[in-house]
């Protein structure tokens, strides 16, 4: 974890979010725990934001208090996750990172790889998610659909079944587009639905699980993310990791 910047360790996290990793040019990779919400989407969500800031929707960026010169101080966020989505996400410190790095996610120059839990056994051991989807709502009601003409492409690879009851499968899935509620949606479009996913899940399937485990999040962690990206002349590379948090782990683990 680089040290160079000192305000960095005196970010005001929000709930159980942890820095991970920070380079030398300022982008950062934070861990957040199902529950907490990307950024802000009115006053009273700071309190279980990535961030206990305000946030600039314009320029998608935390506000920091003055630094001293009477200028207050960016955090721009450079990814999001579900709220109920526990793992890994991007915010940079310094401007030009923050331009390049969304760059990369827009051209899809950015791998991030995410675990899931769903019910269900999975066939193939590998298999290529192919899907037209549409999204629908706004802020807080978001929904995906069928009706829609965005490519949506993960891959899959199955790395457990657990015969349960209920059989369930662990699953590792990499997103090749970046469509809200993809791997959510992609999931339960094949009757492999993400156990804990209160839009697109398994409903009865969820409430047996709770009643069983005392456990009712979603069973989604973006475990690791990696890319390069160009800064003053020098291709820079970032990778960071994120193990599954101990609920998710002791169910798999089972």
């Amino acid at each position: 974890m680089h040290q160079g910047d000192p305000w960095i360790q005196g970010l005001p996290f929000g709930p159980g979010v942890k820095l991970v990793k920070a380079d030398r040019n300022g982008l950062c990779a934070l861990e957040k725990p199902a529950g907490i919400l990307s950024h802000p989407n009115k006053g009273g969500d700071r309190r279980r934001s990535l961030f206990q800031l305000g946030f600039d929707p314009g320029e998608e960026a935390f506000i920091c208090s003055s630094d001293g010169e009477g200028e207050s101080r960016r955090i721009w966020l450079l990814n999001r996750l579900d709220s109920a989505t526990s793992g890994l996400i991007l915010v940079a410190l310094d401007p030009d990172v923050a331009e390049e790095v969304r760059r990369a996610f827009r051209e899809r120059q950015v791998t991030k790889v995410y675990q899931a839990l769903v019910f269900g056994h999975a066939r193939a051991r590998q298999e290529r998610w192919q899907d037209r989807m549409g999204v629908k709502g706004g802020q807080g009601s978001v929904r995906a659909g069928s009706s829609g003409h965005l490519q949506a492409v993960t891959e899959m690879r199955r790395l457990r079944l657990l015969p349960g009851p209920p059989a369930m499968s662990l699953l590792e899935l990499i997103p090749k587009t970046g469509r809200t509620h993809q791997l959510r949606y992609q999931g339960g479009r094949r009757r492999l639905p993400i156990v804990g996913d209160q839009t697109y899940g398994n409903f009865q399937a969820n409430r047996d699980f709770a009643r069983r485990t005392g456990n009712k999040r979603l069973f989604l962690h973006a475990q690791s993310v990696q890319l390069d990206y160009p800064f003053r002349g020098r291709r820079q590379s970032f990778k960071a990791q994120s193990p599954l948090p101990p609920d998710f782990r002791a169910v798999v683990s089972r």
